[in-house]
């Protein structure tokens, strides 16, 4: 399914001109034990509802960032910069 992403840089493109980095997840502590690591590295929460998911712009400006996107509906509802405030709101929601 086709849908509009809206790269902080860039504005909004067609969502392939993006690769999907995974859920932002936080990272285990260097020392944390092997089943923590393992959680962090495979476990995927995969909820039907709005995800902060990583992406990254390979065939623009080539930056990763964070979006706000609903997995059911695929509407992008803001996108911003890793330590920015998540100030950027997508205008019509995302597109279809």
């Amino acid at each position: 399914m086709s849908f509009l992403m809206d790269c902080p840089n860039c504005g909004e493109r067609s969502v392939y001109e993006f690769q999907y980095g995974g859920e932002v997840k936080s990272r285990p502590l260097a020392g944390a034990p092997r089943q923590e690591w393992t959680r962090y590295l495979y476990w995927r929460t995969n909820s039907a509802s709005v995800a902060r998911e990583w992406w990254f712009h390979k065939l623009g400006c080539r930056v990763w960032f964070q979006a706000e996107r609903n997995a059911t509906t695929n509407e992008v509802k803001s996108s911003y910069l890793p330590g920015t405030a998540r100030a950027r709101q997508t205008s019509d929601g995302g597109g279809a």
